[in-house]
């Protein structure tokens, strides 16, 4: 697997993860376990955020990756 391949299989698995946590808020009636959730799933959002950028630059310095 090539870097570009890794880093968006990451990318993938953390949006996964992510959306758990939102479901995981969403279904939960317990206060502090939903304010748990919450504060997981926004700090995953960072990350994805940033591992997108990192995403970018990479299908910008090899453009043969763009894509996959």
């Amino acid at each position: 697997m090539t870097v570009s391949s890794d880093v968006k299989t990451c990318l993938a698995s953390l949006k996964s993860a992510q959306a758990s946590l939102e479901t995981f808020a969403l279904s939960t009636e317990n206060q502090e376990a939903k304010t748990t959730f919450e504060n997981a799933a926004q700090s995953t959002q960072q990350i994805v955020d940033q591992i997108a950028t990192r995403v970018q630059q990479l299908e910008n310095e090899e453009p043969q990756y763009k894509g996959f």
